[in-house]
């Protein structure tokens, strides 16, 4: 029961912090994608960056036990569904996670947005062998692997540079690309603030 309340809350703040950067607002994320207001690419590197410092660097200390690590399994299936989520994300304003949170707000396009989501795993899941005779969800590059070698961790590592060290090197260049990076590429300064 402890693990689900401390679910609900981090979820809960989690959530909060993605309505507070302007995740759930489609025009946001339009003017992210349009590259007129780089405000909310940055505040997501920014986490992206400090998540992973905090969580290789507390690998590295001890403080985090690579046992938790859970990697996905790689496949062709992956990339296609990521540019459907990337292309639904665009045209919707909204990705899984801040859908649910806009839904939250009150926002009713959200609504329509999580109905069509969820249809489309429905669909999914009745192709599904088609989808698995097409040989879209073979593995690749040996299925569940790391860009490096963890030790401990139960994956192996396409390198054999450490895990831990290119975790913290990625994460520290997620970090500079958030702060150097400026407010806009194109538009001026009017265009660069969303509508609410």
């Amino acid at each position: 029961m402890t693990v689900i309340l401390l679910a609900i809350v981090i979820g809960v703040a989690f959530g909060a912090v993605l309505d507070r950067v302007g995740a759930s607002n489609p025009s946001y994320i339009n003017a992210m994608l349009n590259l007129t207001n780089l405000n909310l690419a940055k505040s997501i590197l920014l986490a992206i960056g400090v998540g992973s410092v905090l969580m290789f660097g507390g690998q590295m200390l001890g403080f985090v036990d690579v046992g938790h690590m859970s990697v996905k399994t790689a496949y062709a299936g992956v990339f296609l569904g990521g540019l459907l989520l990337g292309a639904g994300w665009a045209l919707s304003g909204f990705c899984p996670g801040t859908g649910i949170v806009a839904a939250a707000t009150g926002r009713k396009d959200a609504l329509f947005f999580i109905a069509g989501g969820l249809l489309g795993a429905a669909a999914y899941m009745v192709t599904y062998p088609s989808w698995k005779a097409s040989g879209m969800l073979d593995k690749i590059a040996g299925g569940k692997v790391t860009l490096g070698t963890i030790p401990g961790a139960k994956y192996d590592g396409l390198t054999a540079i450490s895990g831990d060290i290119l975790g913290l090197v990625l994460g520290l260049g997620f970090i500079a690309v958030a702060f150097a990076l400026p407010e806009r590429f194109v538009g001026s300064p009017a265009q660069a603030q969303p509508a609410e």
